[in-house]
């Protein structure tokens, strides 16, 4: 399965966070699971690390991408397009960034945000 990480996901793999759910751990550790990070998800930890909404280093995280094992996503203009198809059950424009990457790849986003599975099966919500 391809599977996109949700930000909130992504650091607290990389932080070893106790928050991370089981379920979740279980499907990035999955060695059929190809696991893939958004540029979007680098550039929502740099806004909000510059705002003081977060601690995090978005140069740390991006170089952490690889090692992982994960695979960086770029944001294409397929991506930005597809924000335009979908409904407003969310408001937050990284996460529909994320939404709409997983809808035009097809991928699986795997979050914590359980408003997001609304949009659809492609949601791992857990």
């Amino acid at each position: 399965m391809r599977v996109l990480l949700d930000t909130h996901i992504l650091l607290w793999w990389l932080m070893d966070d106790r928050r991370l759910p089981k379920d979740a751990d279980k499907i990035i550790k999955d060695p059929d699971n190809a696991i893939f990070v958004s540029a979007a998800s680098i550039w929502e930890v740099a806004i909000k690390a510059a705002l003081g909404q977060i601690e995090a280093d978005p140069l740390a995280i991006q170089a952490a991408i690889e090692p992982s094992g994960f695979t960086e996503l770029p944001i294409t203009g397929k991506h930005a397009a597809q924000v335009a198809k979908l409904p407003s059950h969310h408001r937050d424009p990284f996460d529909r960034m994320l939404v709409a990457q997983s809808l035009a790849e097809p991928m699986r986003l795997l979050t914590s945000d359980t408003l997001l599975a609304k949009y659809g099966d492609m949601v791992l919500a857990v």
